[in-house]
């Protein structure tokens, strides 16, 4: 028998709303969290990015608010800014034709916009720690009749040091609340938090085959630090994504690197912790607007970009760990869809690359890229490069069906 929402107990409206969305079928981690959250049920799920996670927990909230109650009845925790924005969207679509008034809060917005809300009445807050925290010493928010709360990627408020801020917010509710607790891994300190905050959890695990998407396709490619740029460019050019993410370790990279894309003639734009929320907002915008096909970023984007179209994830700088390897390329494959994920090692990055090797309990394919081309480890098999070189006029790729406007501009030579 095919599972529905409403079998799940969703309401019909909530039902047409995801209809809308192109949403019909609720994945795993909906079907089993979603009963529990229902009956009143603490629930830690553990399940990585791509899943369907935000549902899981929205649907249930929006079925017990209670619109004639105009306080905050729900409590949202996110680790960063573009995660609660993403959730503060994803929510609104649901609550368009419930009445029920739902508040983003966070750093680098207008501070007295928000308080102008507070007052007039909040049913849903979706927030950072420092933000919240900020209002909770201005005594600017009520907590007290919070009956159900949310840590969303938990995992990654602990990396960040938001442990004891998360504390001091929880204190802040109701004794009585329900706690949910979503998190793509569950190191020691978490289950300590979750012990210590929930009552008699239900545990919820969700994973694919391989620790990391199964529909994600994973190349490493061998190269030099000299050699990187010219062989991530060559590997764009072959490759031809419709959107793609390109990560490095620290603002100063990203920053040289688009420069370096830009002076190219590719299209990219960045992101990083330097940049204004305004500036950020609008990068992201643009970039789910598809008017930027590459975004080179630092980690604050490997959280909460649920952006339909990523096809590519290019790892410039390996990953700090294996936890930071599997969040990033879940930025793609999201959904059931296709990705690919290229990950550059130079010489001294080797002992990283055994160690996210070690924990997605997989051996990566390895390509080698030389001065001229990039081809598979091990044999002399050369990349068809010339017949794969990207069309920046926006022509259709043999065997692609999605096609981007002109969206990138190479300079002709």
């Amino acid at each position: 028998m095919t599972i529905d929402f409403r079998r799940l107990g969703i309401s019909e409206d909530l039902e047409k709303a995801l209809m809308k969305e192109g949403i019909t079928k609720p994945t795993p981690v909906q079907e089993q969290a979603i009963p529990e959250l229902l009956k009143g049920k603490d629930v830690i799920a553990q399940a990585h990015t791509g899943t369907g996670k935000t549902f899981a927990f929205m649907l249930p909230i929006m079925e017990n608010i209670d619109m004639d109650k105009p306080y905050i009845q729900s409590l949202i925790i996110t680790p960063t800014r573009e995660l609660a924005i993403q959730i503060t969207n994803e929510a609104k679509k649901l609550a368009e034709d419930r009445g029920i008034s739902i508040l983003a809060v966070y750093g680098g917005q207008d501070v007295e916009r928000q308080l102008r809300q507070l007052k007039r009445g909040v049913n849903i807050v979706i927030g950072t720690p420092g933000r919240l925290l900020d209002h909770i010493r201005r005594k600017t928010i009520d907590l007290s009749q919070v009956k159900m709360i949310v840590l969303d990627e938990a995992d990654e408020m602990l990396n960040m040091g938001f442990l004891k801020d998360v504390e001091d917010i929880i204190y802040k509710t109701s004794k009585t609340r329900q706690t949910m607790l979503f998190s793509a891994t569950m190191p020691k300190q978490l289950k300590s938090l979750a012990a210590k905050y929930m009552r008699k959890p239900v545990e919820i695990q969700v994973e694919s085959e391989k620790v990391t998407l199964d529909e994600i396709q994973q190349v490493v490619i061998e190269t030099t630090d000299r050699g990187k740029q010219d062989a991530l460019c060559k590997l764009i050019d072959e490759e031809r994504p419709f959107m793609a993410i390109i990560f490095c370790r620290t603002k100063r990279r990203v920053k040289a690197l688009n420069n370096d894309l830009l002076s190219r003639g590719y299209n990219s734009d960045e992101i990083h912790g330097d940049l204004s929320q305004a500036k950020r907002e609008k990068v992201i915008t643009d970039f789910r607007k598809m008017k930027i096909q590459l975004l080179v970023a630092t980690d604050v984007a490997a959280r909460g970009l649920d952006i339909e179209g990523i096809t590519h994830i290019f790892n410039y700088d390996i990953p700090e760990d294996a936890e930071s390897y599997i969040h990033r390329i879940g930025r793609t494959g999201r959904a059931g869809e296709s990705g690919k994920a290229f990950t550059f090692v130079t010489p001294k990055n080797q002992q990283d690359l055994i160690a996210i090797e070690n924990k997605i309990r997989m051996n990566i394919k390895k390509k080698t890229a030389t001065k001229d081309n990039i081809k598979d480890k091990g044999n002399n098999r050369k990349s068809n490069n010339k017949n794969k070189k990207q069309d920046f006029k926006g022509n259709k790729k043999p065997g692609k069906k999605k096609t981007i406007r002109s969206i990138s501009k190479r300079k002709k030579k």
